[in-house]
């Protein structure tokens, strides 16, 4: 598999992570109470970050051979 191959992948990771968090938190506001909605939130936020970290490294590493 060529570099820009898995660059491509991660990259979609780093998109299913944010649509991942985006889909917890709106669940978690809307449908959730008590500690139950604080651990999603917080997992929901986890994704965020990661992902976004992702995308990051994806977009700041510049174009592959």
């Amino acid at each position: 598999m060529s570099i820009s191959m898995f660059m491509m992948y991660v990259s979609f990771a780093g998109m299913f992570l944010l649509i991942l968090a985006m889909g917890l938190i709106v669940w978690s506001r809307s449908k959730l109470r008590g500690w139950v909605q604080v651990v999603v939130s917080l997992l929901a936020y986890l994704c965020l970050i990661c992902g976004g970290f992702i995308i990051l490294y994806v977009v700041f590493s510049g174009p592959t051979r």
